[in-house]
């Protein structure tokens, strides 16, 4: 049976091959699962495993890096890496300094 994910062999639309300017919060995003990763905290197979459970919704609505922070969120939180209230809190941090302009918010 075929995951939601796989869309290998399926007909899809005409791929976009312009350049994709990376906003600077995808740069963390992938500089985070690369230290992740090098510090053993988690695998890219784990990772992978994870990114593909998010579920149909979540996996279709949500941009690539969203997912991958999505992803990355949620196996901190198996792992107990982190707990759901230390994100939010961050979270919360990061909203605030958003709210008053603050760049490092992005």
């Amino acid at each position: 049976m075929r995951g939601y994910h796989d869309i290998g062999g399926l007909p899809a639309s005409q791929l976009d091959l312009t350049e994709h300017v990376y906003e600077p919060w995808e740069k963390r995003v992938d500089a985070m699962l690369v230290l992740l990763v090098q510090q053993k905290l988690i695998t890219l197979d784990e990772h992978r495993r994870v990114h593909e459970s998010l579920g149909d919704r979540a996996y279709n609505e949500l941009k690539y890096y969203e997912r991958w922070i999505a992803a990355t969120a949620n196996l901190l939180v198996m792992k107990g890496v982190l707990t759901l209230a230390e994100i939010a809190k961050k979270m919360d941090e990061v909203q605030a300094r958003a709210a008053q302009g603050d760049d490092r918010a992005i």
